[in-house]
């Protein structure tokens, strides 16, 4: 494992390094990647940062310090589009100043290396501003997606112990208010942008309070292995699971920036994610940064017609979006006449990416998309196509240097064997470690051992490979949905469902959907004394909206006389989507009241 920077790198490391990026899409051959595979290491990877004066590794230094001494503190390094579409620049001065604020802000109000500050924003330049500063001063930084409803909120923050908390008024009043009570480790709420001026106990604005601290913060040394990023993803039962990534991650993060993305730093850089989930925080925010590149932040919601003219108009060279906003283009946007010659690089993460979009992206666009693969606990991107390959329409491609993947099963004992005939479907796993790879379930030691076995990580992902060492999407071993690019977990929707008063039993599953990959189906067994109806089924769809927001909530609702379970209660969620789909049920040996025999 490595451990931080080198102090210096040598000229064959140089080389290696940069195997693959140097090739800058120009048709190399897969020889030129099986040698970097070959050949790459972490630790030349890691000499390209340049890490602290004093020693260690920070995110933020890297991100932002680096850039911002001497004539670098004038380079641009976002281009914000407010909602009214006008355009405001920052430089890595500014950036650098005002996380310097945020920073001293955190030491003022004693907030302490290790403690948890979230942020409840959009596409915003705070949202940068308090990443950088919580970095800077060694706290986590958890951010969450403002689609959310109050209650995943209040369970995510109630997880972390919350101190710090920025967000919006409409924001706060709407789906952290309400929960304040419930919050007892958040100590201060910072608002972005008008305020209505009502007092509020803990509650201050931003900008007036980053105004009365000083632009001058030295970061202290950093241990590369420190607590850095906390990111939240769904599991199948209970809480959902908070990711720990810590400071080394960046070394990774960096790489997989300059290799699978081929971004430089003269690039202007689009990404689409929502800063709320990992890739809006990672290629987002913090490994573009650390590239040197320049980040186009924009606040406004999808419009085909709006995406195309900042494509153009900015003159965007590498664009990371996902197959749904890609599908929605498909299906509402037309290209023609648009001057898109600066484009270089489309890539695609979150959810498999259709065939379909690969060919449509080539003829319309004028680029092929190029897939990528990772997940909130690899930390950066693990599995890519490359400008440097061949590209296998439908394929995530093959692993980045430095990762060693495989098809793997389990026996019944838990070890772990690798397939070894090509095309065979099992669970994609990866070899640990490697420097981006989470460290933690916070608080859930047992849960994260239990995605380890005989020294691969195993992804709950299943795939397959070909001949040619190309890596393909199959499904997923759990009942985790993922919808548009989101993972959902179905203990969350069917926990909120429960709550309401005529919901005796809950299922939910996801059902396949042309657009956004998955929607989100329930199944509700009444209590006794109610009965099925349209009104009702409106009433429950509301309730669900409103407690977990439109991201998360069902977008159907069925009533079932009872649900399928097992002998020990559990909702067979198999079950219920088979019978959905009419695929075939399986073994039905464990149901609670198995089918008569005829």
């Amino acid at each position: 494992m490595v451990t931080g920077p080198g102090n210096g790198k040598s000229e064959a490391e140089k080389r290696v390094y940069y195997r693959i990026h140097k090739a800058r899409g120009m048709g190399v051959n897969l020889r030129d990647y099986d040698a970097a595979r070959t050949e790459f290491t972490w630790a030349a990877a890691a000499a390209e940062l340049e890490g602290l004066p004093e020693g260690g590794l920070n995110i933020a230094h890297e991100a932002v310090e680096r850039h911002a001494r001497g004539e670098g503190a004038g380079r641009v390094a976002l281009r914000h589009l407010n909602t009214r579409g006008e355009l405001r620049e920052w430089t890595f001065g500014e950036l650098s100043a005002q996380s310097n604020r945020f920073a001293n802000l955190l030491a003022e109000l004693g907030i302490r290396p290790g403690d948890r500050v979230y942020t409840l924003l959009g596409r915003v330049p705070e949202l940068f501003v308090t990443a950088l500063g919580t970095l800077k001063h060694r706290c986590v930084f958890c951010p969450l997606f403002a689609a959310f409803g109050p209650e995943p909120i209040r369970a995510r923050m109630e997880m972390g112990e919350a101190r710090v908390l920025v967000t919006t008024p409409a924001l706060y009043e709407q789906k952290v208010a309400p929960l304040r009570a419930q919050l007892p480790a958040l100590s201060h709420v910072f608002l972005v942008g008008e305020t209505d001026g009502a007092d509020r106990v803990g509650v201050q604005s931003l900008s007036g309070s980053l105004e009365a601290v000083s632009a001058e913060y030295r970061i202290a040394p950093t241990d590369p292995e420190a607590p850095a990023l906390l990111h939240f993803t769904s599991g199948t039962t209970g809480r959902p699971k908070g990711a720990l990534h810590v400071h080394q991650a960046l070394v990774a993060q960096h790489a997989t920036a300059r290799l699978a993305l081929d971004l430089r730093p003269d690039d202007i850089y689009w990404c689409t994610a929502d800063p709320g989930w990992i890739t809006g925080a990672v290629y987002g925010v913090l490994a573009p940064l650390a590239v040197g590149a320049t980040l186009i932040v924009d606040e406004r919601e999808f419009d085909a017609e709006r995406w195309y003219d900042t494509l153009e108009q900015q003159r965007v060279n590498v664009w990371y979006t996902a197959p749904t906003a890609l599908r929605m283009l498909m299906k509402l946007g037309n290209a023609s006449g648009r001057r898109l010659e600066a484009l270089r690089l489309i890539a695609s993460v979150g959810e498999p990416l259709n065939p379909e979009v690969v060919r449509w992206s080539q003829e319309v666009l004028g680029k092929p998309c190029h897939d990528t693969w990772w997940q909130t606990e690899t930390g950066a991107i693990a599995i890519a196509n490359f400008l440097s390959m061949d590209i296998k329409p439908g394929s995530m491609g093959r692993p980045v240097p430095g990762i060693e993947a495989a098809i793997v099963e389990r026996d019944p004992a838990g070890a772990v064997r690798p397939y070894l005939d090509p095309g065979a479907i099992g669970e994609l796993a990866l070899r640990a470690e490697w420097p981006a790879m989470f460290r933690a379930y916070l608080g859930e030691e047992e849960r994260y051992r239990a995605c380890f076995a005989d020294g691969w990580y195993l992804s709950g992902d299943l795939a397959r490979c070909d001949a040619d060492g190309y890596y393909w999407f199959v499904g997923r071993t759990d009942d985790v949905i993922k919808t548009a690019g989101h993972l959902v977990g179905p203990f969350e929707v069917e926990s909120v469902l429960l709550e309401h008063e005529t919901v005796a039993e809950a299922g939910v599953i996801g059902m396949p959907d042309p657009l956004i990959g998955e929607s989100v189906k329930a199944f509700v067994e009444l209590k006794p004394g109610y009965a099925p109806s349209e009104v009702l089924r409106r009433e429950l769809l509301a309730h669900a909206r409103r407690r977990l927001g439109a991201a998360v909530a069902p977008r159907a609702v069925e009533f079932a006389s009872a649900l399928p379970r097992t002998r020990s209660g559990k909702i067979m969620r198999r079950l219920l989507r088979a019978r959905e789909l009419g695929l075939p049920e399986g073994d039905l040996s464990t149901l609670e009241t198995p089918p008569a025999s005829t």
